[in-house]
């Protein structure tokens, strides 16, 4: 059977895992995975070192966080990553066009979430709040920056999957990719997690 066979229900279950390519495009990303977790973490250590060095006059943590502006983003975020397992499920049963809606409502949700999070980095700096105004401030920025270029990324790299999929058909060689952008975006769902809770939610209670 040719590797770019499409899926016709003739295939396995699990088509990222269909060929040795497959299986090792998703070992490959575990290990990348890993780094990544390792690079965040050093991010989010660096973080808690720095995050009472405001400064005489500096707006703290306390004073800028608006909760119910990042509960919102949240939610946004938390909801493109069940639906980027809508979009793995409908793949396994080989529902291509239902797959390919679930990944674009993934994207749309992904972009509002961006879009909170440049709004609300317009409003800190707006409130004297940027990125060299203290360490808290540069450790901040450099976090929470640097996980939005995550978002950002994942956005443009699941949108060039859809166009893929759309003109090459969803095949053995197509899937793994998918389901690796899956893994990704899982990724960074749980990231921000972290950062709700360590940056937001410890932040503004002090």
């Amino acid at each position: 059977m040719s590797a770019h066979s499409h899926l016709d229900g003739q295939l396995p279950h699990e088509p990222e895992r269909a060929t040795l390519e497959g299986r090792n495009k998703v070992l490959g990303f575990w290990l990348f995975l890993g780094g990544e977790t390792v690079l965040f973490g050093t991010l989010f250590s660096a973080f808690l070192a720095l995050r009472d060095q405001v400064g005489d006059g500096n707006p703290t943590s306390q004073e800028l966080f608006k909760l119910s502006l990042v509960a919102i983003a949240t939610v946004l975020l938390l909801t493109s990553s069940l639906t980027s397992v809508f979009a793995i499920q409908a793949m396994h049963r080989n529902q291509v066009k239902s797959m390919q809606l679930w990944l674009i409502v993934t994207v749309v949700l992904g972009l509002g979430f961006l879009g909170l999070e440049i709004y609300e980095f317009f409003h800190y700096v707006h409130e004297g709040h940027k990125f060299s105004t203290s360490a808290f401030s540069s450790s901040f920025y450099t976090l929470v920056g640097f996980h939005g270029a995550h978002v950002l990324f994942g956005i443009v790299w699941i949108s060039l999957l859809i166009g893929q999929v759309y003109r090459k058909g969803l095949t053995v060689v197509t899937a793994p990719k998918v389901y690796v952008a899956g893994m990704y975006w899982h990724f960074i769902d749980v990231v921000w997690v972290f950062i709700f809770t360590v940056v937001y939610l410890m932040g503004k209670v002090g």
